[in-house]
């Protein structure tokens, strides 16, 4: 098994490895849409300038949903430990836009590199944090191994499996559950997701429930609702999530 094991991180890093110029041209061209896409790219393959101050807290948010849902952790661990530092990264221009407004002085924000053995060293390497925590499903089988050599322990917060990812995860198990084993806990939004997540090679799990349910809303917003719904003296429904910009592309 562990030759086996060997043999399938060879190949999957080194076709990673291989892709890295594909990846980068794709970073450009959706930068012609979304120029944040073409900002700091050698940060996506673990390249970084300066030096940064070992200790921090990482909490690693993929996109916009799951960056809302980091706000209710990350405010909590700062009621709990108001000097916290806190290392966000991200994987879209997004969740990095929306990220922006839970950094304070002395936090860093930075793209979560490729899962490749090397990325995934050096970004380990320059920001040494104290510990990580993993929004919902970004388990990366490179970067778990290089958090194992690195000695930085990692959580996986408000997490969540489907029946379908289960299935297609199965696939690469030699790759995954060596990658989900190296936990060293998961806090699962449901007792579904929890069994899926232990069949997918997780050992420490604990139900916590969803983060999202713990974001405050904007009082602003929800008194502008209510008065939407008093002038129109009738039940309303929403059903919208767009970003700056699109309304008018879709009129």
């Amino acid at each position: 098994m562990d030759v086996k094991a060997g043999f399938a991180r060879f190949v999957y890093g080194s076709l990673l490895r291989a892709l890295s110029p594909v990846y980068a041209l794709r970073l450009w061209w959706r930068g012609r849409a979304e120029p944040p896409y073409r900002q700091a790219i050698g940060e996506r393959f673990g390249r970084y300038a300066g030096t940064a101050v070992p200790g921090a807290v990482w909490i690693h948010a993929v996109s916009l949903g799951e960056t809302r849902a980091a706000q209710a952790l990350v405010d909590a661990l700062r009621d709990e430990q108001p000097s916290l530092r806190l290392l966000l990264t991200h994987g879209t221009a997004t969740g990095r836009e929306a990220g922006a407004a839970l950094l304070r002085a002395g936090d860093a924000q930075t793209w979560l590199p490729y899962d490749t053995p090397g990325a995934t060293r050096r970004f380990l390497a320059h920001w040494r944090p104290a510990v990580g925590v993993l929004m919902e499903t970004e388990v990366w089988p490179n970067l778990m191994r290089s958090a194992a050599a690195a000695g930085v322990p990692v959580l996986l917060a408000n997490a969540r499996l489907s029946e379908k990812s289960l299935r297609r995860g199965a696939r690469f198990a030699v790759l995954l559950r060596p990658a989900f084993a190296a936990l060293v806990r998961v806090l699962a939004q449901t007792e579904a997701d929890a069994a899926r997540l232990r069949d997918a090679g997780a050992r420490r799990v604990d139900v916590m429930g969803n983060l999202k349910f713990d974001v405050d809303p904007d009082a602003a917003l929800c008194r502008l609702g209510e008065r939407w719904a008093q002038a129109s003296g009738r039940p309303l429904v929403l059903a919208a999530s767009t970003r700056e910009g699109e309304e008018p592309r879709c009129w």
